[in-house]
């Protein structure tokens, strides 16, 4: 019953502030619920506090105790909606994929089925030594990715 008011109260609240969208929904056993959210344009402490308040203001606890915490999804965290990949066009990614392999590269596209990266790669001339710097672009399914992060740059 708390499971289905609370994600009724969510969607409610992603109606009233669109740019807001839901990452993760944990309930733990005690009624100990978490609310991962995460913003086209980023996420305020504000918008936080806005989201627990449509929850927590329309819960009675008299009915059912709880206990609610809302917060962002970390800068560091992979990224699990498809919302969080668009925001990120034009950022550097770790992709690491379904067969073990990693690429990073420039985020440049987002569709439906996956992501494009692009980056440079040095790899041995045709002819004669060494090694020359080429272009790369590559699609990626989002079935294909295991995991995905934003690489921050300092």
């Amino acid at each position: 019953m708390l499971k289905e008011k609370v994600k009724a109260l969510l969607e409610e609240a992603f109606e009233e502030y669109k740019s807001l969208f839901l990452v993760d929904l944990i309930f733990k056993g005690n009624n100990e619920i978490t609310v991962v959210i995460d913003g086209d344009e980023g996420v305020t402490v504000q918008d936080c506090i806005n989201v627990s308040r449509k929850v927590e203001h329309n819960l009675d606890r008299e009915e059912e105790d709880f206990s609610l915490e809302v917060m962002s999804s970390g800068a560091t965290e992979p990224l699990i909606n498809k919302r969080q990949y668009k925001k990120n066009i034009g950022r550097d990614l770790e992709v690491k994929l379904q067969d073990g392999s990693k690429v990073t590269g420039l985020l440049t596209e987002v569709d439906d089925q996956g992501v494009t990266l692009s980056w440079k790669e040095r790899v041995a001339k045709e002819v004669g030594k060494g090694k020359v710097t080429v272009d790369k672009e590559e699609v990626f399914s989002f079935d294909s990715i295991e995991q995905a992060k934003v690489k921050i740059k300092f």
